[in-house]
């Protein structure tokens, strides 16, 4: 017979098994599922490098941006001569006077040697030209290979192989030569030749003429890629449902595209940075008295045996730039397709 102790005991432990029931059939805590942006940004600030060179691009953008607010802090700009208002600041022979290059706590990077403009601040509003510029003739690049390769990709036959002659032809062509050949030439159309050109048309001629030769590398690069996309079983389920063309382009077949279109982008953009310094530094680019980088190399490259310090500055950033994006750019990559990692 059992004692009525026993069975409060009993019960007790059945409060307690009932108790602890519940606790034990809880729902599992939910598993937060990532989008590939997620972990393609999780993959990315695993990269120490790219983190790195991330930033060297954002401050390299960040001073060109904010170059006005730091002409007015350091209380100078890029365009007064203050050679030619300071005569102690040069010598007989036009050269600072002072020690590498004139550097002092007046000026930061020295002056530059005949007119004695400040080398700082020639610097910074050159690297404000030199990115800008070669940004905007990126982006236009860009779309237009964006937009060739799709077309030419997805609707093939003639369409296909008439872009596809034009992109030879226009391969063919010898850039720089082209370059250094053409810009005078569209120049001279917008301007009278006894007037000087504006500033602003030298800046569309130059985004013109690299924009009419870089697109080609891109869009060939995306007409490989759509023309696998196509046979894809997401794009003809949705010509079955009968979504036109451009939705297809647009909702299928873009999104795709993301990956090869920024990777290349990141590749393109410093390649462009250098021929704008080119164009410049042939003196088809920018000239007096707009700050550029290829303009400090010009004017370097007269006077690097008497002022070996004046081509050091515009020299090492852009070295350190184009070094930063190129190392952005495979760290991009990576990020997007682990299999090509280094």
């Amino acid at each position: 017979m059992t004692s009525p102790i026993e069975i409060q005991g009993a019960e007790a432990s059945i409060e307690v098994d009932e108790k602890a029931g519940p606790k034990r059939s809880e729902q599992p805590e939910k598993l937060a599922g990532r989008s590939p942006g997620q972990l393609m940004w999780l993959r990315f600030k695993r990269d120490r490098t790219g983190v790195l060179s991330a930033y060297i691009v954002l401050f390299f953008f960040l001073i060109a941006a904010l170059a006005p607010l730091i002409s007015k802090l350091y209380g100078k700009d890029p365009y007064t001569l203050y050679g030619q208002d300071d005569p102690t600041l040069l010598n007989d022979f036009n050269m600072p006077s002072g020690p590498n290059g004139g550097i002092t706590s007046e000026f930061w990077f020295g002056i530059e040697p005949t007119l004695g403009r400040d080398v700082f601040m020639q610097l910074l509003y050159g690297m404000r030209t030199s990115l800008y510029t070669a940004l905007a003739a990126t982006v236009a690049m860009v779309i237009m290979g964006i937009v060739i390769g799709l077309v030419g990709g997805y609707f093939g036959g003639k369409v296909d192989y008439w872009l596809g002659r034009l992109t030879d032809f226009l391969l063919a062509f010898p850039n720089q030569l082209f370059m250094i050949a053409s810009m005078p030439v569209i120049t001279v159309v917008f301007v009278a030749p006894d007037e000087e050109t504006p500033t602003y048309i030298r800046t569309l001629a130059i985004v013109g003429v690299l924009w009419f030769l870089g697109w080609m590398g891109l869009s060939r690069l995306i007409r490989a890629v759509t023309l696998s996309l196509r046979e894809r079983e997401f794009v003809e389920a949705a010509k079955v449902a009968g979504a036109s063309p451009w939705r297809i382009i647009r909702k299928e077949l873009l999104p795709n595209l993301v990956t090869p279109i920024l990777v290349q982008g990141t590749y393109m953009l410093p390649s462009t940075i250098l021929s704008v310094a080119f164009l410049s530094f042939v003196g088809v680019g920018y000239t007096e008295p707009t700050p550029d980088w290829g303009r400090m190399f010009a004017i370097g490259s007269d006077i690097y045996e008497q002022d070996p310090v004046y081509m050091f500055f515009p020299g090492v950033a852009m070295v350190v730039f184009v070094v930063a994006f190129n190392l952005l750019g495979d760290s991009v990559r990576d990020a997007f397709d682990p299999k090509t990692g280094r």
